[in-house]
């Protein structure tokens, strides 16, 4: 899911260009038909759901393609944010570029997501480097064997 934006309409966060609902859904561990609604808030975006009604914030959400990548105040925003979980990515996030890297249809796409990944691996540990990595190889062999 891309986000479009309305003309004329403002983004409520500089970091909503991110939110999609496959990063929701790994995000709560919820399937897509459990989510309702996703409404992006000025601060925070509320997901509402099957036996859910939570508040998520924008730096919980990893980048993607298609709409502009990451900026200096993003980064800022993001590493404010994992101060707690010294300056890390939440876990989810490697399972997010795993699938992004599994479903590319095609090596060009998987590399632009590999730059995306480079763009923000300060806040990936090294073994989820390494894992990203092992993926991104036996995928592209995969699609270049194809």
């Amino acid at each position: 899911m891309i986000p479009i934006p309305e003309p004329g309409a403002r983004t409520a966060h500089s970091l909503g260009r991110f939110v999609t609902k496959e990063a929701i859904t790994l995000l709560l561990n919820l399937k897509a038909d459990e989510i309702y609604r996703i409404d992006c808030w000025r601060y925070v975006i509320h997901v509402v759901g099957k036996g859910v009604s939570r508040f998520v914030s924008y730096a919980d959400i990893p980048p993607i393609l298609d709409v502009e990548p990451p900026k200096p105040e993003d980064i800022n925003c993001w590493r404010k944010r994992w101060r707690k979980n010294k300056y890390k990515a939440p876990s989810f996030w490697v399972e997010f570029y795993t699938q992004k890297f599994k479903l590319a249809p095609s090596v060009a796409e998987m590399y632009r997501w590999g730059e995306l990944v480079n763009i923000i691996k300060f806040g990936l540990p090294e073994t989820a480097l390494q894992l990203l990595r092992s993926v991104f190889k036996k995928e592209k062999a995969f699609i270049e064997d194809f």
